[in-house]
């Protein structure tokens, strides 16, 4: 089965979220995942948080699952909303917070994820927003 994404471009991902952690003034743990949230590339910026590697990971995952920002799950996990405490169905991985982007093809078809964490919510967010926009695919 071929991915919609391949290492070339998950690596282009990566190298454009560095870029943009480097601006923003945080390390961070950056995950790529293909269109089945299988991870396609990861780094680890030099003085990075350690947790972000897993959480970076689910990010992605999570997007791909949802096929969504994982920042607009938030509200639809409150208390009330209409998936409050689905992250406890998925064995922890799920992440239903901002820092997890999905990637299109050209076409509207699914090619993966982006998932990025040791910053703020915010951060994170703006670091994968940046991997997401140096994507052709």
């Amino acid at each position: 089965m071929a991915r919609n994404i391949t290492l070339a471009q998950a690596e282009a991902i990566i190298g454009a979220c560095k870029a943009e952690a480097t601006s923003v003034g945080q390390p961070m743990n950056i995950a790529v995942v293909d269109d089945g949230g299988n991870l396609v590339a990861f780094a680890a910026m030099d003085d990075t948080k350690l947790i972000g590697e897993s959480i970076s990971q689910r990010k992605a995952l999570t997007a791909v699952l949802f096929q969504m920002d994982t920042r607009d799950l938030v509200p639809l996990v409150q208390p009330g909303g209409p998936l409050y405490g689905i992250e406890s169905t998925s064995e922890g991985r799920l992440v239903v917070f901002g820092g997890g982007v999905l990637l299109r093809t050209s076409d509207g078809q699914v090619a993966g994820g982006v998932g990025v964490s040791a910053g703020s919510v915010d951060e994170d967010h703006q670091v994968a927003e940046a991997g997401r926009a140096a994507f052709t695919g």
